[in-house]
């Protein structure tokens, strides 16, 4: 994250590489019984790919004849498909300053976390007889039912589940590094891979001579 001045008023943004992606695939519900375009982000060497990735992406044309520019990333974003073709390419240009998106990223994984942390209690007097029990959860249940009723919040492994933050605003574009500046946190880790939705049109900026 980083900040950013608009006249007097200094925004907290996270910048998020945006692209360029590669329509790899169209699925249509008369072929695979959703609709969706499928699409590509990121570079890795072809001995990192399994051999049934690099013929889906040889299919789409994505693959070069070097061994460069192979795709580390495939993502799914289901919806109405139109006017889009294999080989189209989306970029920050599809979005604008002042637009409303969602991001979806997996959460940071924490590890095995006590209640204080992953539930926010308080924990418990630090004087009066108390020992060792300072961040304990107490009581988890009455003695009658005889068993822990499901949904108790207790110890356990905190993150690394599936986030989505909504009404999150795009503050700046730097289209020369296809950046977006987004205002405040967004979820997931440096240099992990996030979704980014928005309303409106999707714009391409170009197409494959293919």
């Amino acid at each position: 994250m980083t900040q950013i001045w608009r006249g007097e008023k200094v925004f907290a943004v996270t910048k998020v590489q945006a692209g360029p992606c590669p329509v790899v695939q169209l699925k249509t519900d008369s072929q695979d019984g959703y609709s969706a375009v499928q699409l590509g982000y990121g570079e890795r060497k072809e001995k990192n790919i399994k051999k049934s990735q690099v013929g889906h992406l040889k299919k789409a044309g994505i693959i070069s004849k070097d061994g460069k520019n192979n795709l580390k990333y495939l993502s799914e974003f289901r919806g109405e498909v139109k006017d889009l073709k294999v080989g189209d390419m989306v970029d920050v240009s599809t979005f604008a300053v002042g637009d409303k998106i969602k991001v979806t990223a997996l959460a940071k994984g924490k590890g095995f976390q006590g209640v204080v942390k992953r539930h926010g209690f308080s924990g418990q007097d630090k004087t009066h007889g108390n020992k060792d029990q300072l961040r304990m959860p107490g009581s988890i249940g009455a003695t009658g039912p005889q068993h822990v009723f499901k949904g108790v919040r207790m110890p356990g492994r905190m993150g690394g589940q599936q986030v989505t933050v909504q009404n999150l605003e795009i503050i700046d574009i730097d289209k020369d590094n296809n950046i977006l500046l987004i205002k405040g946190a967004v979820p997931g880790g440096r240099n992990s891979l996030v979704l980014i939705k928005g309303e409106g049109e999707l714009i391409i900026t170009r197409t494959n001579a293919d």
